[in-house]
């Protein structure tokens, strides 16, 4: 089966009883024993629950991975990949990374006695001065959040191969439907389905997905034992949104396109961040490994922090907001929003001014998003 029709009939026969074509919700803690000599499949729902079966597989399937672990948030997945390190043990994360993984990295691993340093992604060569002797897992994401830079994933499973290291990336922003990193060498791939997974602003959740068995096993163990378990209910939900992803993906992509050609050109706008763009930095290693460029970009204002706050509330389409990959147009302002664990000096050194906003580029009528940038731009 191809992609679309993965989304749509993996894990998702008829309702033997009643053949209901939408798999029924079982909202139900606990499953009833035939007898003591018979364990059954799923018996309590903090270990499994049929529509979390079946969500995982799904994800599993589009990933073109033989297992998933679904977590209830997407740093939950990340932690869980994380669950890998001991007492000891040196984690590398990329430069560019999402500020929750970030956060991790910073104030709790040392407390656990694992300690953790940067490495640039997009130059992989960085892995080889930044690897340590007991350094065991790197993580790094690409299109990164939010600066939107692409990083050659090959390039940097090669390098941290060579040194032995458990490869976890972050695909939230691409989604399965743009690139699938296992194929690329990747170890681990985890998401936020709270976003373009699930696709409606209605659900948070996570996923780990991998083909190591040894893996999935120590995480599956991790998450039963910690009980970070997304309810029947979300995954009923991400079931549901799953099924569009496709075409979802492919509006995505047409709006974000038009509106980052239409910011190119605005003489308010100092710099756009969208791989699409020929004038992208990365636009060759996106259109080499991606199926399309996203509907996730940014773009700096002249004017500097005051500019940008202003515009970012003065939009009327766009709403300001956190998260993304829901089928409304988001704009968020990272500096209080996505990065605010950092300081502004952190975030400087990572290309993150006060200038900077982010956009999540919804499924509208591409004509009124940009009537509406139109109208905020002109406020600044």
């Amino acid at each position: 089966m191809r992609f679309a029709t993965k989304a749509l009939r993996v894990g998702q026969e008829l309702d033997p009883k009643y053949r209901a074509v939408i798999q029924p919700l079982y909202q139900s803690a606990t499953f009833g024993w035939e007898d003591l000599d018979h364990i059954p499949d799923i018996d309590y729902t903090r270990c499994q629950n049929p529509n979390r079966k079946t969500l995982e597989e799904v994800i599993a399937a589009l990933e073109n991975g033989k297992h998933a672990v679904l977590f209830a948030s997407g740093m939950a997945a990340i932690v869980g990949a994380f669950s890998l390190l001991k007492h000891g043990d040196h984690l590398l994360m990329a430069t560019d990374i999402y500020g929750g993984t970030f956060r991790v990295g910073e104030k709790l691993l040392p407390r656990q006695g694992i300690s953790v340093s940067e490495f640039c992604a997009h130059n992989p060569l960085s892995i080889n001065d930044a690897v340590q002797p007991n350094t065991k897992l790197l993580i790094f994401e690409t299109p990164t959040n939010p600066n939107l830079r692409v990083s050659d994933i090959e390039a940097v499973v090669k390098i941290a191969k060579s040194h032995g290291l458990i490869v976890v990336f972050d695909n939230t922003f691409a989604s399965p439907a743009l690139q699938n990193p296992l194929d690329l060498g990747v170890d681990i791939v985890v998401h936020s389905t709270t976003k373009y997974i699930s696709g409606h602003s209605d659900v948070i959740g996570g996923a780990a997905v991998t083909n190591n068995p040894e893996y999935y096993t120590a995480i599956y163990e991790w998450n039963k034992a910690v009980g970070a378990v997304p309810s029947p209910f979300d995954c009923w939900l991400s079931l549901r949104g799953v099924k569009t992803l496709a075409v979802r993906m492919a509006q995505h992509c047409k709006n974000a396109q038009a509106i980052a050609e239409y910011l190119s050109d605005h003489p308010k706008v100092s710099k756009v961040h969208y791989p699409g763009l020929p004038s992208h930095p990365d636009h060759a290693v996106a259109k080499k490994q991606m199926k399309g460029f996203g509907g996730m970009l940014a773009f700096e204002v002249n004017g500097g922090t005051e500019a940008a706050r202003k515009l970012a509330e003065s939009t009327e389409v766009f709403l300001l907001a956190e998260s993304l990959g829901g089928v409304e147009s988001l704009i968020g302002y990272p500096p209080l929003m996505s990065h605010a664990t950092m300081t502004e000096e952190q975030r400087v050194s990572k290309g993150i001014p006060g200038s900077l906003l982010r956009v999540s580029v919804g499924i509208e009528d591409v004509q009124d998003l940009i009537d509406d940038l139109d109208q905020a731009l002109a406020k600044i």
